[in-house]
C-alpha cells in the first residue's frame, strides 16, 4: 500500500512538473498551440546524457503538423559531435545520399553551440519549410529544407530510432 502511494505521489509530482515547464518564448509566439506530450531521459552506459520533451498542437504526434522536441542536457558535448552523430542516426534510418548528408552536416555545424550541462536545444519543426534551432531563449538558427526536418527528427520519432524507449515516453506512451 505505501508503496502503491508513493509511486502515485511521484507520478503525480512528474505530471506537475511537466504541466509547469514552458517552452521559450520565441517558440511559444511562433507554434502557440503547443504543450507537452511526453518527456523521457536518455542514459549512456548508466550516465545521464540528456531529458527531452516532445511538445504537439493536439493530442498526438504527427511529422505533418508543426511540434518541438524540447533537450535538455546533462552533459557536455562538442556542437560538431552532435552533427556527427545526427548524420550517423539519419543514416541508420534510410538517409544515404551523402551529398545532401554533406550538405546537411555543414547546416547542423553552423547551428548547433558547444553544449554544457544545464544547456538546452529546442528544435521547432514547421512542416513543408524547415527546422528551426532555439537555446534557451536565443535562435540559433533554421535548416530550411523539409527534408532534413523529417531525417533530423526521425532520429527520435521514427519507429525505426535507435532509441525505442525514448521514443515511446515522449510519445505519452502511444508509441509502444
Amino acid at each position: 500500500m505505501r508503496r502503491a502511494l508513493a509511486a502515485a505521489l511521484l507520478l503525480g509530482a512528474s505530471a506537475l512538473a511537466r504541466a509547469d515547464a514552458t517552452l521559450p518564448a520565441a517558440i511559444a509566439s511562433e507554434a502557440p498551440a503547443l504543450h507537452a506530450l511526453g518527456e523521457g531521459r536518455l542514459t549512456w552506459f548508466g550516465l545521464h546524457v540528456y531529458d527531452a520533451t516532445l511538445w504537439v498542437p493536439g493530442r498526438a504526434f504527427s511529422f505533418d503538423r508543426p511540434f518541438a522536441l524540447d533537450i535538455r542536457y546533462a552533459m557536455s558535448i562538442r556542437g560538431h559531435a552532435l552533427t556527427e552523430r545526427s548524420v550517423e542516426e539519419m543514416r541508420k534510418l534510410g538517409w544515404t545520399d551523402e551529398t545532401k548528408l554533406a550538405r546537411w552536416a555543414a547546416a547542423m555545424d553552423r547551428v548547433f553551440p558547444d553544449i554544457r550541462p544545464g544547456d538546452r536545444l529546442v528544435g521547432l519543426s514547421l512542416p513543408g519549410r524547415e527546422a528551426r534551432f532555439y537555446s534557451k531563449d536565443r535562435y540559433l538558427g533554421a535548416v530550411a529544407d523539409p527534408e532534413f526536418a523529417r531525417a533530423f527528427f526521425s532520429i527520435w520519432l521514427a519507429p525505426g530510432t535507435s532509441e525505442p524507449e525514448l521514443r515511446a515516453q515522449m510519445l505519452g506512451g502511444a508509441g509502444r
